[in-house]
């Protein structure tokens, strides 16, 4: 049996293509060849016929009498000998892409890429280790849409077995054509979380390429190569260790602040603090006729100008670019999108 590596649908379509082409140039040469062998007494459709009986080992009786023409025996042993071949290379061919999922998981893999390239200001996270996992499940949680691309399918099967739904692509992320197949050009933003830093650095270098507007966030385990990842354009960088002294620092210093976050990234309401920036367009308006308050949202502050404006009253003015720090459910952000006129 053949051991198959992944191909798309028109990679399969070609394979069976060039076999079922091969197969009917041999019943032409073989109609044609019985035409001349057996003399215009007998028909073209006569012809074919004992081609196809030959090649298909029906094992009727000779339409072409070829009992005193040892040329034409030997002729029709080798078109049934191609013929044979031929077909029997078709039908293993099928067996295996059925018996390995080939064709199932080709068109399944088509249609995954095609919900891809319909995603809009999505995210693309570039490595679904346990970093990568985490910040999927809290893209989920918030109800963003993102694009999963790893190397390794262990660590892809261990994230489709708690999103059984999620899209991903199986392959180097810092390559150039596998970001373009997670759609990067439309993307909003893009993580970098492989283990590796020089990967991580590759990688912001070709989302960038492909998206100079992409918001990149990479991570980084040694301290010494964070500029280097900024120099190449990373819009932020994270590194697990240093954010991780600072959370055990917290939990011992100021643990009703860490125990408050913690409860509301686990609350089933799934209440998180967001920023919206006011799109570009928006007519200056008082906070007060936004009237932003709601059940599902707080305004906790705005940051304009570079400037931090902390609990602000009904008459401050909002502007385009100003970036609205709210304490919010999905819901809740939604809503404040939908009254800045982003959805």
């Amino acid at each position: 049996m053949f051991n198959l590596p992944a191909e798309t649908p028109v990679q399969i379509a070609w394979r069976f293509g060039r076999a079922f082409a091969l197969l009917a140039v041999v019943h032409v040469v073989g109609t044609t060849g019985f035409r001349l062998l057996g003399g215009p007494q007998y028909s073209w459709l006569d012809c074919f016929y004992m081609t196809f009986i030959t090649i298909a080992t029906i094992g009727y009786a000779e339409v072409i009498d070829l009992s005193s023409n040892p040329a034409g025996r030997v002729f029709a042993v080798a078109i049934g000998f191609v013929g044979i071949a031929n077909t029997w290379y078709i039908m293993s061919l099928m067996v295996a892409y059925l018996v390995e999922g080939k064709i199932n998981e080709a068109f399944w893999r088509r249609r995954m890429e095609q919900r891809i390239h319909r995603l809009k200001d999505h995210y693309v996270i570039c490595g679904i280790g346990r970093v990568g996992r985490n910040v999927a499940n809290e893209l989920a949680a918030t109800g963003r849409s993102c694009v999963a691309i790893d190397e390794d399918q262990r660590s892809i099967d261990i994230y489709l077995e708690h999103h059984a739904d999620a899209l991903f692509l199986h392959g180097d992320a810092s390559d150039d054509d596998l970001l373009s197949r997670a759609h990067v050009e439309s993307a909003r933003g893009v993580f970098a979380v492989t283990g590796d830093d020089s990967r991580n650095l590759l990688i912001t270098i070709t989302a960038k390429q492909l998206n100079p507007a992409v918001r990149v966030v990479a991570r980084c385990h040694e301290v010494r190569n964070i500029e280097k990842i900024r120099k190449v354009g990373a819009d932020a960088i994270v590194s697990p260790d240093f954010t991780g002294g600072l959370r055990i620092a917290s939990a011992m210093i100021r643990p009703h602040v860490v125990s408050f976050l913690d409860e509301m990234l686990k609350s089933d309401e799934r209440l998180r603090v967001e920023q919206i920036v006011v799109p570009a367009g928006f007519p200056e308006t008082p906070l007060g006729e936004l009237r932003l308050g709601g059940r599902d949202y707080i305004l906790v502050a705005l940051h304009e100008q570079g400037h931090w404006v902390f609990n602000p009253d009904t008459t401050h003015v909002v502007r385009p670019g100003s970036a609205l720090v709210v304490m919010a459910t999905p819901d809740g952000r939604r809503a404040v999108e939908q009254l800045l006129g982003w959805v």
